[in-house]
């Protein structure tokens, strides 16, 4: 039977590897190596990094993140060691969409602006940017994407990073934090001039924090919309930055329970697979065992039109507006930057259930006008 060490935040990890073997949890910034001593399987999220200071000298033998992406994992200090490694690729990129989607709603309702008609330059089409392209133009908005990897492997389409921050209205970022000795492409720091966006762009970003410089951040929020859930400076991030951005999350675009599940899930099948490799024959996954209830019924409003009505339906699913002021609140009570840090991380814990807009079923009258940006925007159900 395996010994399996999980992060607090991985739900349903009992559920998912119990059959496997003994499962003890422990919240991702308190896992050290000392605890690893009887450990086979480590299963992570994005807040512990995982390298040879972590791994060295235990028995691991299986690290899994329950996330997509995977820059705090060295993999080839585990492949050195010949820890085998799995990621969940795509689980939350639907829960990072809606929460892109309705932070730009909100912010847009609460200015009295409109939406459609606007142009989103989308950094990054892996998969978050390449599922938010077409919601987003369902939703009215005009897209104009970059990937320069993606460019150069013949996607078709695509434009420079130059002439997207000329077009875009609204600059949204989705790529991984990679360093010019990683990558071609580096993106840490890739926005640090306000000079960089038209002077009234809006800037969104749900990737990483150190995408973009706390200088560059600071200077935007204080002259246009800033919608931050990744924060240079995590778990701390600076309360003047907080509290200049138009919409401030604790990195939780991502924490809709569905997402959640769905990395369970892909880690479960992983290190079963992993398992059969190694000629165990290991209980299969009961998909019955990480089922999250009935989805969640949204009223149309009674009244309104455009982006206020959509932020209607949007905020009944995914309120980020109570995301923003639970933040805010935490952040002002905080005394310093432990409290500050331990605020985020406990914020993070304890967030609250949230489903992904995909589930959500709409009653009520949907104006005609607005039946495509529910379904294929929001990518609600409209019901009787």
């Amino acid at each position: 039977m395996l010994r399996i060490l999980a992060d607090a935040n991985i739900p349903l990890a009992t559920e998912a590897f119990g059959g496997l073997g003994t499962v003890r949890t422990r919240p991702g910034r308190d896992i050290t190596r000392a605890e690893l001593g009887e450990i086979d399987v480590l299963l992570v999220r994005s807040v512990t990094p995982v390298g040879d200071r972590l791994v060295a000298g235990t028995p691991v033998r299986f690290v899994g993140t329950a996330t997509a992406g995977t820059d705090h994992v060295d993999r080839s200090a585990l492949a050195r060691r010949g820890i085998a490694f799995a990621s969940a690729p795509g689980s939350n990129a639907a829960s990072v969409v809606d929460w892109v989607l309705a932070g730009l709603l909100a912010v847009a309702a609460d200015r009295s602006e409109a939406l459609a008609g606007r142009t989103l330059g989308v950094v990054g089409v892996g998969e978050v940017g390449g599922r938010l392209v077409p919601r987003a133009q369902a939703l009215g908005l005009d897209v104009v994407a970059c990937d320069p990897p993606r460019a150069e492997a013949g996607a078709s389409g695509l434009v420079g990073l130059g002439e997207l921050l000329e077009r875009a209205d609204i600059v949204t970022l989705h790529t991984p934090l990679t360093t010019s000795a990683e990558s071609g492409w580096p993106t840490l720091g890739l926005i640090h001039d306000p000079g960089q966006l038209r002077p009234d762009a809006w800037l969104v970003n749900a990737a990483r924090g150190r995408v973009v410089t706390a200088g560059a951040a600071l200077a935007l929020a204080a002259t246009r919309p800033v919608l931050l859930d990744v924060w240079p400076g995590e778990p701390a991030p600076a309360p003047d930055l907080i509290s200049t951005a138009a919409l401030a999350t604790p990195h939780i675009a991502g924490y809709a329970a569905d997402g959640k599940a769905a990395g369970t899930r892909m880690l479960a099948e992983a290190l079963r697979e992993w398992l059969a490799g190694q000629g165990a024959a290991p209980e299969p996954l009961d998909p019955a065992a990480l089922t999250l209830g009935a989805p969640p019924v949204v009223r149309a409003p009674a009244e309104g039109g455009g982006t206020a009505w959509l932020d209607g339906v949007a905020r009944q699913v995914t309120d980020v507006r109570a995301d923003d002021a639970r933040f805010r609140a935490a952040v002002a009570a905080a005394a310093g930057e432990a409290e500050r840090a331990a605020a985020f991380a406990g914020l993070r814990r304890d967030y609250p259930v949230r489903r992904e807009m995909s589930g959500a079923t709409v009653r009520g009258a949907v104006p005609d006008a607005l039946r495509q940006p529910v379904e294929a925007g929001l990518g609600m159900s409209v019901g009787g």
